[in-house]
């Protein structure tokens, strides 16, 4: 299974390039990869006389998140579903595009990693895994049916389909969270062979989980966003919407109704909600004129008998519940796929727009009928089957009460009738004549599909009456699941396409006769019947909810961000203030013991901070305000280095000079001094809003030290660094392992803030990196072959880049020093990083270093000096850094270490000897190109591009540099 997932997501990753080489044929050989997944889960099926396949990843076992993939029964199913009718997909796009675009070789590789997520959901044991796959699979959705991107639908159905799933998503995370807390396991098996007891805590927690079952799987009330998503290209509708995706919430309700189907919640949502989605769903399916959207009401229909059926907690209703489920599949993908052949062939799907194309097409229209047979219930077909069966065992089932069976069975029969009328529609309105002698415009403009591009649709339909003719054989394969639920007094029935008269016969009379009439009743009156506007519709109910959430967002936007950043701050700080103090005195609270200083050192220092700080605010020169801001932080690495934390007074140091060397290039653009017409006042109110802050946190920190009643955990930190990190230094090992989850969402955040002040300064556009001289040359009228110098043989200069400084602005002294330590300045970067798992230092300490010998690069010799220092686009380094730390969470699974823990690998090189390397050095290197590309990134944009962008620039010729500094 882990090799399946494996191969699929690699495949994901080249499929891209695949497509972009081969042109949409490239689809052929994607395909290639589910199909070699389908053939391992049918070499490999479950065999009911032993347990079934585990196999075991450790991932985050603190987290209870280790990757263990079980492959029973209901996973094989959907495992085929998926990989089969995926790979079917995939052959079936090399016709429906027309060219491989960028866009449709990316979509290719989607197409695989969807894939790859939804084998990783079904086969997942462990509900936290689970919920990563399925979150994966709304991500994915999202991206798959936005394809259309400047289509305004597109993104809005996308966006849609992504907050509603989101959303239940999010409600399933607690509803987990819950049940694996109260029984110790979060293995779904686990929970299956030992469920909790009843009560109020395990309702909540099967309403959470159903809320996300529901909302994926299209159930009313979160129905709405399936039909808004055929937005998207037809594969998607025939993969997603068919067999996969809108599947997932179908396989949890089935996953769960062993252990929670008795629960008067579950039978509420699941059958109520399901049997009133049947109805509801087919009969505005009835009202659509688009083929597309019939078939995606038809769904959400579908989607609401098949939970009804699965989630009945009844074994024989649950054999007619995996039958619709794989019946389903079958005709639902053809179907779309014959709705994109229209699409293709004739530029429509609108029904008033075609007739007679079954003259034109007739393979194409006995494909559609023998999919919409089994769609219908019809004879021969598998749906038949799964009706046929669901309607005898839902009537004597045993997990209702005998009333409550008979309603619900009615209501079956009711959405069943619907079901076989909107087929009728559906049909007729893509194939019929509709009493014209002559077809459509778009028919006699129509082009004939290929016989490939006729294959999968043609064989999936065929599929379908296989399956039928078969049901005997097939059954035998479903039954091991259907034997883990309650069979109520009644034996298991086998799959068969016939039974003898009985019921199920009366009710499938009924379904044929009533759709028939159905249909042909409304055809005449169609216009008086669904002419009106709903009372009541979903989608108008989400666009007034996202308007009334806007509306809410704008009225707290203007009541409390007034534009003035004084009034946020003082809002923010006095909140600060208020709050934690209020709850600390009206709480119990510890006696407090201070500890006075330990030396006179400490005491020195800290009265030289105190008097920066009001130093700071008195001056009114902004440079010099800063600069005193600057001692304050300064002397708080004194302190960390006095009290025996050098790693952290080392950290301290460099940030607070990177810190000052960022504001000064930010401040050289303001007057030194603030005008007095931006005076803002209040200075006593922000006064003791300054002080009351102080005193707050001083006193939170010491009533938080007195609150101590055990010994601390730093501690034990040493000793757990060496023996679980592998290093002696606890601060760097903490970083890089206890907590390198933090670690590298933090890095990502600053990424993230990085690009986004780097697009503040560029507004327009991005730009490479830093201008080179080369670059400066050529817009000076210097010479631009390679052979002839830039700077004359003459002249002596320590650095490249200062020759284009107004000389006003040059500094022999910084130029020859810079020369000297900018070297050594790297190589200390280097040691930093390299010795920080034992020694203080570390990848941010070493990144920071070689940040400053940049910072210096560019003091000494401007713009043109950092691109010869490093020509190198920051976004390389970013990209770079946050892949190699991602990456390392791989590399620890495959040496059986947890994701993201340190593991040990030893190597013998020549001449070096024996190594051991730890995986948390490639980690921390991680860190060290990102904090080198954050450092880069702000000279490129708060230093470069402003120098360019300043009144006069920095330019000693007559020739003015263009807006890019040269770069090009």
């Amino acid at each position: 299974m882990l090799t399946v997932l494996i191969a699929l997501a690699l495949c994901a990753l080249v499929a891209p390039a695949i497509v972009g080489k081969l042109g949409t044929k490239g689809f052929y050989v994607l395909g290639l990869a589910p199909l070699g997944g389908l053939l391992w889960v049918l070499t490999h099926w479950p065999d009911s006389d032993r347990a079934p396949q585990v196999e075991t990843l450790h991932w985050v076992p603190t987290l209870h998140m280790d990757i263990v993939m079980r492959m029973d029964t209901l996973s094989a199913i959907l495992s085929v579903l998926i990989l089969g009718v995926g790979t079917l997909v995939l052959f079936y796009c090399a016709h429906y595009f027309d060219d491989a675009r960028p866009r449709v070789a990316v979509f290719g590789g989607e197409m695989i990693a969807f894939a790859a997520a939804m084998f990783g959901l079904v086969t997942s044991d462990n509900m936290l895994v689970l919920y990563i796959f399925w979150e994966l699979t709304t991500v994915l959705s999202f991206m798959l049916v936005g394809f259309y991107r400047i289509r305004a639908t597109s993104r809005r159905s996308a966006t849609q389909a992504l907050l509603v799933t989101t959303l239940g998503g999010l409600a399933m995370l607690v509803g987990i969270i819950m049940l694996g807390e109260r029984t110790g396991s979060y293995l779904l098996s686990d929970l299956l062979a030992h469920p909790p007891m009843d009560g109020v805590y395990v309702e909540v927690a099967v309403v959470l989980l159903l809320i996300g079952a529901l909302s994926k799987s299209a159930i009313v009330p979160f129905h709405f966003w399936l039909p808004g998503a055929m937005a998207a290209p037809t594969p998607v509708s025939a993969y997603l919407h068919a067999a996969a995706m809108v599947k997932a919430g179908i396989y949890l309700i089935g996953r769960l109704a062993p252990a929670f189907a008795p629960l008067p919640s579950w039978q509420v949502m699941v059958i109520g909600l399901g049997s009133f989605t049947m109805v509801l769903g087919g009969w505005r399916s009835l009202r659509e004129l688009d083929l597309k959207l019939v078939l995606a009401f038809g769904t959400v229909s579908q989607l609401g008998f098949m939970s009804v059926l699965m989630g009945m907690g009844d074994a024989n209703v649950a054999m007619a519940g995996l039958t619709m489920l794989v019946a389903h599949a079958l005709f639902k993908a053809s179907l779309f796929m014959v709705v994109g052949i229209i699409d293709h062939a004739t530029g429509t799907r609108d029904i008033r727009k075609l007739a007679r194309l079954g003259h034109r097409l007739p393979v194409l229209a006995v494909t559609a009928a023998v999919a919409g047979a089994s769609m219908a219930g019809l004879p021969f077909t598998f749906g038949f089957v799964g009706k046929e069966t669901a309607f005898g065992s839902v009537w004597d089932t045993g997990s209702l009460q005998p009333w409550q069976g008979h309603v619900v069975d009615l209501v079956l029969l009711l959405g069943s009738v619907i079901t076989f009328a909107y087929t009728c529609r559906f049909l007729w309105g893509a194939f019929g004549r509709k009493v014209r002698t002559l077809p459509t415009r778009a028919v006699a403009k129509m082009h004939p599909p290929t016989p490939m591009f006729l294959f999968s649709p043609v064989l999936l339909a065929a599929l379908g009456v296989v399956a039928g003719l078969a049901s005997g054989w097939v059954g035998h394969w479903f039954e091991p699941y259907a034997e883990e639920l309650p069979l109520y007094g009644h034996e298991l029935e086998h799959l068969a396409m016939w039974h003898g008269f009985g019921l199920p016969v009366v009710f499938s009379v009924i379904v044929v006769v009533g759709g028939a009439a159905l249909f042909l009743g409304l055809r005449p009156i169609r216009d008086r019947v669904f002419g009106f506007r709903p009372l009541l519709n979903a989608d108008r109910i989400y666009d007034a909810t996202l308007r009334g959430a806007d509306t809410v967002s704008l009225l707290m936007t203007r009541n409390t961000q007034r534009g003035s950043l004084p009034i946020t701050q003082g809002v923010i700080l006095s909140t600060m203030i208020i709050l934690p103090t209020t709850v600390l005195f009206l709480g119990n609270r510890n006696t407090l013991t201070p500890r006075g200083f330990d030396s006179p050192v400490q005491l020195v220092v800290g009265g030289i901070m105190i008097a920066a700080a009001i130093a700071a605010v008195i001056l009114r020169n902004r440079l010099a305000a800063t600069l005193i801001v600057g001692v304050t932080g300064y002397g708080c690495g004194m302190l960390f280095a006095l009290y025996g934390a050098p790693d952290l007074a080392l950290t301290q140091f460099l940030v607070e000079t990177l810190t000052l060397v960022i504001f000064v290039l930010v401040l050289r653009k303001l007057p030194a001094e603030p005008e007095p017409r931006h005076s803002t006042g209040f200075k006593p109110l922000r006064a003791l809003i300054g002080i009351a802050l102080g005193v707050s946190v001083v006193l939170i920190g010491l009533f938080a030290a007195a609150a101590r009643s055990e010994q601390p955990v730093s501690i034990d930190l040493p000793e757990a660094a060496y023996k679980f990190g592998h290093g002696a230094n606890a601060v760097n090992v903490l970083l890089v392992d206890i907590r390198a989850w933090d670690t590298l969402g933090e890095v990502s955040v600053l990424i993230v803030a990085a690009t986004g002040v780097a697009s503040m300064v560029f507004r327009n556009r991005r730009f490479g990196a830093a201008p080179r001289v080369a670059d400066a040359a050529k817009f000076f009228g210097g010479s631009t072959d390679e052979d002839d110098d830039i700077i004359p043989p003459d002249r002596t200069t320590y650095l490249l880049g200062s020759e284009f400084r107004d000389p006003r602005h040059r500094s022999m002294v910084l130029e020859a020093t810079t020369r000297l330590i900018f070297p050594t300045m790297v190589v200390l970067s280097v040691y930093f990083f390299y010795a920080g798992h034992n020694s203080p230092g570390g990848g941010f300490a070493g990144g920071l270093t070689m940040g400053l010998a940049l910072v210096l690069r560019y003091l000494a010799g401007g713009r043109y000096e950092l691109g010869e220092a490093l020509p190198v686009e920051p976004g390389t380094f970013l990209g770079a850094g946050l892949l190699i730390s991602a990456g390392t969470a791989v590399t620890s699974m495959f040496l059986g270490a947890p994701a993201l823990s340190s593991a040990v690998f030893e190597i013998t090189v020549p001449v070096l000897g024996h190594i051991k390397l730890v995986t948390a050095l490639f980690f921390d290197l991680g860190i060290y190109l990102i904090v080198i590309g954050l450092v880069l990134d702000v000279l490129r944009s708060l230093g470069a591009r402003l120098d360019v962008e300043g009144p006069g620039g920095l330019v000693t010729r007559s020739v003015q540099v263009p807006a890019d500094g040269g770069a090009k």
